[in-house]
C-alpha cells in the first residue's frame, strides 16, 4: 500500500510539473521563433555549431569518465529493487496510475 500511494503521488506530481514545464519551454521557443522571424534576434549559426561540437566533445569525455560510477549505481538500484520487490512494484503501479490521473 505504501509503495502504491507514494508512487501515485510521484506520478501525479510528475504529470502536473511536466505539463507546466513543457508549456514554459514550448512558449519560450515560440517567443524566440517570433523574435527571430521579426528580426529582433539574429543567430550566428557558425558559432552555434562550433559551441555544440565543443559541448559534444566535453560530454563524450565526461561520459567515459563517469561510466564506472553509473554502473555501480545501477547495480545498487537493481539490488534494492530485488530486495524490496513488493514495495517497488507497488510504487511503479502507483506511479503509472498517477500519470494517468
Amino acid at each position: 500500500v505504501m509503495g502504491g500511494v507514494t508512487g501515485w503521488c510521484a506520478g501525479y506530481l510528475c504529470q502536473r510539473v511536466g505539463k507546466i514545464a513543457a508549456t514554459a519551454v514550448g512558449g519560450g521557443f515560440l517567443l524566440l521563433q517570433i523574435a527571430n522571424h521579426t528580426g529582433y534576434v539574429q543567430v550566428d549559426w557558425k558559432k552555434v555549431e562550433k559551441d555544440v561540437n565543443k559541448a559534444k566533445r566535453r560530454l563524450k569525455k565526461k561520459a567515459n569518465q563517469a561510466a564506472p560510477e553509473i554502473n555501480t549505481f545501477i547495480e545498487e538500484a537493481t539490488e534494492f529493487v530485488k530486495r524490496n520487490i513488493v514495495l517497488s512494484s507497488g510504487f511503479v503501479g502507483g506511479f503509472l496510475l498517477g500519470l494517468a490521473s
